[in-house]
């Protein structure tokens, strides 16, 4: 069978041919332009608005203002729905919004025949704003007297908590204990997928039907339904093909504007695409983290006791809104584990930026480079090695977390820290650049890092999986969990055949999901897809087979129970199994047998109530110039435990990617605003520094393969683990080839040169 093995991606012939079909290539040529009007400032009200000269603009057929627009506020984030309240999302935004609370807030929508008038339109229109203070920062917002940027915030706190194991102020009083305490930032950073945001909507037969470029297909229709004041069924939501979410398109982004467009016009097919200018200030970011640790640790490096503080900025609406910095929270209180007790205390809080939703990561990036860069200050300052101080501290073999019952089964970050430290010879390099001197400098660093898998026990963890054995014997198999570009699909085919027991190439994957006939699923988030839509798969396949072994006996004259099923063929079982009959005969014969036709299909739905860990590090080593404040990556190797690997070929392109984007993370990427304006100065590709290949040093992937007990093939979390670890890494680096500690990312010229001054270094 091909599950284990480096089978091609089912996709990948179509995708590298061009004949995949993305949003934008199912438009039809008649259809309507909608564009946005942006509000031109970041904090205020909007008066009044005139579209007289607008309306006047030949080709113009619908101006929709945000004084039009339904009184409904509803969620954007992409969870499963809860019932209860107060687990429910932030329902903070309409359509359109007057109260603006962003530089480029949505404020007016134009549909015109073609994109020139529309954009026409939106140049004509005439807005009169009433402007309040910007605040951009939580410590602005929060700050006593800053004005409310949603009413119902005191201090704009959107959310507030804290959590305490053990008593923090009794365990603090032992005597000889060393206090660290640090404060680390991380930015506010873009997701940069290749497919900008797109949609389009039309009317069909009743009801609202919009095609979008979405992870979360099943939860995109509740959101429109509910934005619009419709019943859920009278919505459609059809995926094709993604050209990268990474978390972006785990959000009702404007799907819900565009299907009202073309209900307000009756229902003509309405496109609304945004520029990637538009993509960056106006749909999600990573959220911007200010995070202070306070640690009271014994001389020979023992944890006692710590205290985490955590400031997340949200933006101008909540979207997933506390969840990241309660996830971020959670390595926190596992990574390491204090022998007394430890204490977290949390913000998310509102501000006039970009609102801040899920990126690869899910807020352990912005937490694992706080902790990991902690680490490794406090193991410089008491003079230990810091794998050995990590290893005195770190959750041991067996460990099970008391809410999410998680259990960590194995040694992985001995084993996963033994290949890493091998690869990167550390010891070797460690003692050689202890002493460096010069303008130029080179240092190794590391990180350790940890992750769950899926969002159980948070919220929900379900998933729906169909299949159908066509006449030729062949699969054709139907998920709710969406391919975006990570290898999904593939994989589902490996472990329907594995399963199921047909050749890999007979599996037929529906890759585009449909609301109307797909099977519920959440989407595309979390890490899940191979875990919950997993379990999902095996059990339907099983289904299936039973079925089709039962259906055996008839033609095969054999007891089900003596029977298996082959590579597509149904078997006699026994040492030397004996083949009896094609899965394609039995497919033909039942379809159309004239005494008892039957189409054998199974459709099952799994409700996921486990959780896995995924843990593993990062080593980089790196060359710093001193005089330029230029940091080069020289060599890097992320280590995982995810499980069993699936598809080896897949697992390591997944790696790259997240590592790709650590390196952007640690060195360039940052979304920088006007302060006097709120307007976002670097929001395109020529101003915004992604990591391009000439950052990249050649990327090195290895796995320890602990089988996950808790999963029906063994495999865990991959997707988000490889963008964790990588900047605190390369941070730790250049801590040991300079000697100077950074506490904020990217480390940019702008930050390094006068850290070095400082430090006398130049």
């Amino acid at each position: 069978m091909s599950l284990g093995k480096s089978v091609p991606r089912i996709d990948a012939y179509e995708k590298v041919t061009g004949r995949a079909k993305y949003t934008d290539d199912l438009v039809e040529r008649h259809a309507l332009i909608g564009k946005i009007l942006h509000a031109t400032i970041a904090h205020g009200l909007v008066k009044r608005m005139d579209t007289t000269e607008a309306a006047k603009i030949p080709g113009v057929v619908h101006i929709l203002t945000c004084f039009d627009v339904p009184d409904i506020p509803f969620p954007t984030a992409g969870h499963p729905w809860s019932t209860d309240p107060a687990h429910q999302d932030p329902a903070d935004r309409k359509l359109l919004n007057r109260r603006v609370r962003l530089y480029g807030d949505d404020i007016a929508a134009v549909v015109a025949e073609n994109e020139v008038a529309a954009v026409q339109a939106l140049r004509a229109i005439k807005v009169d704003y009433e402007t309040y203070p910007i605040l951009l920062t939580p410590e602005e917002a929060m700050r006593e007297g800053a004005p409310l940027i949603h009413d119902q915030c005191p201090r704009n706190i959107l959310k507030h908590t804290t959590i305490e194991d053990g008593d923090f102020e009794a365990a603090i009083q032992e005597p000889g204990l060393l206090h660290f305490e640090e404060t680390y930032e991380t930015p506010i950073v873009q997701h940069c997928h290749i497919e900008p945001v797109i949609s389009f909507a039309y009317m069909e037969n009743g009801r609202i039907v919009v095609v979008s470029s979405t992870q979360i297909p099943h939860i995109v229709r509740r959101i429109v339904a509910q934005a619009l004041g419709l019943p859920w069924g009278k919505v459609r939501i059809i995926k094709p093909f993604v050209g990268g979410g990474f978390g972006n398109k785990q959000d009702a982004l404007y799907e819900p504007l565009n299907a009202y467009l073309s209900l307000c016009l009756g229902g003509p097919m309405v496109k609304l695409e945004l520029t990637r200018e538009e993509v960056f200030f106006a749909t999600r970011v990573r959220h911007g983290m200010q995070i202070r640790l306070s640690s009271y640790i014994r001389p020979q490096g023992r944890l006692v006791a710590r205290q985490y503080r955590a400031y997340s900025n949200q933006g101008a609406y909540g979207s997933h809104g506390h969840s990241i910095a309660a996830k971020g929270t959670n390595v926190f209180r596992q990574l390491y584990q204090d022998e007394k007790a430890r204490k977290a205390e949390i913000f998310t809080v509102y501000t006039n930026t970009a609102t801040a939703g899920a990126m690869r990561g899910y807020g352990t990036p912005q937490t694992v480079f706080a902790i990991e860069s902690h680490m490794e200050d406090m193991a410089r300052a008491l003079n230990l090695d810091p794998i050995e101080f990590r290893f005195m501290n770190l959750m041991p073999q067996g460990f099970t977390d008391p809410f999410s019952k998680n259990v960590n089964y194995f040694d992985t970050f001995h084993q996963c820290v033994e290949q890493g430290k091998a690869y990167i010879h550390w010891e070797e390099k460690r003692q050689a650049y202890q002493h460096e001197t010069g303008p130029v400098r080179r240092g190794v660093g590391m990180a350790l890092f940890w992750y769950n898998t899926g969002v159980w026990p948070i919220s929900i963890e379900v998933s729906s999986c169909r299949m159908v054995l066509n006449q030729d014997g062949s699969v054709q198999i139907q998920l709710g969990e969406t391919e975006i570009g990570q290898g999904a699909d593939t994989i589902f085919a490996q472990m329907t055949s594995e399963t199921l027991g047909v050749p890999f190439e007979q599996v037929h994957v529906i890759s585009t999901q449909d609301t109307d006939v797909t099977p519920f699923g959440t989407g595309a988030y979390g890490s899940r897809q191979s875990y919950v839509g997993g379990m999902a798969v095996q059990k339907t396949a099983l289904l299936l087979k039973e079925k089709i072994l039962r259906l055996a006996e008839t033609y095969t004259g054999m007891q089900a129970s003596a029977l298996d099923m082959r590579d597509g063929i149904i078997v006699l079982k026994s040492l030397n199994p004996q083949a009896l009959m094609s899965l394609g005969e039995l497919a033909t014969e039942a379809l159309y047998s004239p005494v008892h036709a039957e189409h054998l299909t199974a459709e099952t739905t799994l409700q996921a109530k486990s959780n896995a860990y995924s843990f593993g590090c990062a080593f980089a080593e790196v060359e710093v110039d001193l005089p330029l404040g230029k940091v080069r990556l020289l060599d890097m190797i992320n280590v995982h435990d995810c499980g069993r690997l699936l598809n080896p070929q897949l697992a390591q392109a997944q790696v790259h990617g997240g590592m790709s984007m650590a390196i952007g993370y640690s060195l360039s990427e940052q979304l920088i605003y006007d302060t006097k304006t709120g307007r976002l100065l670097n929001g395109t590709f020529l101003d915004y520094k992604l990591a391009t290949i000439m950052d990249h040093p050649h990327l090195t992937t290895a796995f320890v393969e602990n089988y996950e007990p808790t999963g029906a093939y063994g495999s865990k979390a991959l997707g988000e683990p490889p963008a964790v670890p990588g900047a605190p890494a390369i941070r730790n680096a250049v801590l040991h080839a300079t000697g100077v500690a950074f506490n904020r990312i990217p480390l940019t010229p702008h930050v390094l040169v006068p850290a070095f001054k400082q430090a006398g270094l130049i």
